[in-house]
């Protein structure tokens, strides 16, 4: 069936008789005169005014007589990683399905959500926006039993001007939840607790640094080995190790667990599933090319994310050198050029050998920062494009080191990643 959706820049009613010669046996429109049209004789037309709240409602219809529960996910970062390992974990027991790759918009959600035609269990899905009332209109086509909030940051801060303004849109997460709803909360978090305490429903808590229903303590940060930890819950306690590097995905980890608790997977089964982790594709991938180590962080950027991989590159101290690919963070407005010259500082601090700003008037402000905060101006390079970044980078690299690469997806790092491995294989 092919939905003609009407967008910006293209008119899905105009494709309707290529569809159906290519196979579509009918299609949901909002032009009337199509009926008519020469090659539709006989197809069937489902003549709509709006074909994506048509396209919603049929994705809600079919997600209520599925029959499966569905966990919703959001976050300013780890969304995508959270979603991945919670069906992992729940697919210890269940029939479990996902939403491919970002599907979480107003239309990707509802193409995740026909999918659930297929029985499954459960359905985890992340929900993605980057304006107001957005995650709202998604909660209300997935009405999810589970919800969980990863944690707040300056992603997308172009559209709402503050972190305090992100947290009020991410917090539609919480909206149409009963009694017998529940929240999965970050304790480490403090504006997700803030407005978790307005929860309709139950709330359980995972963190590392503050108390938690959910809690790792005696972490050990592993390098890009991953880390350990030992988790108490209320099912009990465990020692988990996962090869997902950084403590940030030790807290996705967390938020994993208290999804597969409230569905009553056992503790063991979270270890052994935890230990066989693997990163989704370019979040926090780790690629051995020959003689050289990439953490491939390519797939997208922001303050948050980018501080956490920094992070994680300062307590690797087994390479020869460590070498940082930063692109631009798109999307966070007048607050832009500050927040990158504060990344600038923190990847000083890192302990850097090399440095690599990849964009405009931003990555040069990533380049001062670094600098500012005493870094060797002659190990600090700035570019405008991926390809040069590609270009220079292949002449710093050498047997040993440790790389990172991140950007916006706009940037295109993942273009220094594949000169990289090429360059070693």
């Amino acid at each position: 069936m092919f939905v003609a959706i009407h967008g910006e820049r293209f008119d899905g009613n105009a494709y309707v008789a290529e569809a159906v010669r290519k196979g579509a046996i009918g299609a949901i429109v909002s032009d009337a005169t199509l009926p008519a049209a020469a090659g539709l004789s006989g197809t069937p037309l489902v003549v709509v005014p709006d074909t994506i709240a048509a396209l919603q409602k049929l994705a809600n219809r079919v997600r209520r007589d599925s029959g499966a529960a569905v966990v919703a996910v959001t976050g300013s970062a780890g969304k995508s990683t959270t979603k991945e390992i919670t069906a992992e974990f729940l697919a210890a027991r269940y029939t479990v399905f996902r939403n491919k790759g970002n599907l979480n918009n107003h239309i990707g959600l509802p193409l995740s959500l026909l999918e659930l035609r297929t029985k499954p269990d459960i359905g985890v899905l992340e929900l993605g926006m980057n304006h107001f009332g957005e995650i709202s209109a998604l909660v209300k086509i997935a009405e999810p039993e589970v919800r969980v909030w990863t944690n707040v940051g300056p992603a997308h801060l172009e559209f709402f001007g503050t972190v305090d303004a992100i947290a009020e849109a991410k917090a539609e997460i919480l909206e149409g939840a009963d009694k017998d709803s529940l929240l999965v909360a970050n304790a480490d978090d403090d504006l997700v607790m803030r407005h978790a305490s307005k929860f309709q429903g139950r709330v359980r808590t995972f963190g590392v640094e503050r108390p938690a229903d959910v809690r790792a303590l005696a972490v050990r940060d592993l390098g890009i080995d991953g880390t350990a930890a030992l988790v108490r819950t209320p099912i009990g306690e465990a020692e988990i190790r996962t090869p997902l590097p950084g403590t940030a995905n030790l807290s996705n980890v967390l938020a994993a667990a208290a999804v597969a608790i409230r569905f009553d997977v056992p503790l063991s089964d979270v270890v052994e599933r935890a230990a066989r982790l693997k990163p989704v594709a370019r979040r926090g991938e780790v690629i051995r090319a020959g003689k050289v180590t990439i953490v491939d962080d390519s797939y997208n950027s922001n303050p948050k994310a980018l501080a956490r991989a920094l992070a994680m590159l300062a307590g690797e101290t087994r390479f020869a050198r460590r070498i940082a690919v930063v692109g631009e963070m798109l999307e966070l407005g007048p607050a832009s050029s500050g927040l990158h010259r504060a990344a600038g500082e923190q990847a000083a601090g890192s302990g850097l050998d090399e440095l690599v700003a990849v964009g405009g008037d931003n990555a040069k402000a990533v380049a001062d920062g670094a600098i500012a905060a005493g870094m060797p101006a002659s190990r600090v390079h700035c570019v405008g494009n991926s390809r040069d970044a590609a270009d220079l980078t292949r002449t710093l690299v050498r047997p040993g080191d440790l790389v990172l690469v991140k950007g916006s997806r706009g940037i295109r790092t993942e273009v220094v990643v594949e000169r990289i491995k090429a360059e070693q294989a």
